[in-house]
């Protein structure tokens, strides 16, 4: 099968990036691109923050935000990098949410001056 725009097949893959493009547009120097394996992967410099495939996100976090975010059951630890903090999402429905996984994780990975001078132009 072909792929699609990002690296999805299907309608919830494509529509579940596109909220993420609008949510990581806002994110300096944060880039897109397909891996090798077909995932989108989001980029802050050299660093991944977020892999998506089709219906399901990994999201970088610390672990012991996982770990937090593990016991509820939308979640699970993502396979091979969990170990490092990483976690899944595969229902989503709660883009608020989401949001700030995704804009933590961005922080995360982005170099500590780019996140400081974002967090600050957010303030006003």
């Amino acid at each position: 099968m072909e792929q699609q725009a990002g690296g999805m097949k299907t309608e919830e893959g494509r529509a579940m990036l596109e909220r993420v493009r609008s949510i990581c547009a806002e994110f300096p120097e944060s880039t897109e691109l397909v891996d090798g394996h077909g995932h989108t992967v989001y980029k802050v410099k050299s660093k991944s923050f977020i892999m998506m495939r089709d219906g399901i996100m990994h999201i970088k976090s610390t672990p012991e935000n996982a770990e937090i975010l593990l016991q509820d059951a939308r979640f699970f630890r993502t396979p091979y990098i969990g170990q490092h903090g990483w976690i899944s999402i595969n229902h989503l429905e709660e883009w608020e949410m989401i949001a700030d996984l995704l804009e933590e994780a961005y922080l995360l990975a982005a170099p500590k001056g780019l996140a400081k001078a974002w967090l600050q132009s957010k303030r006003g």
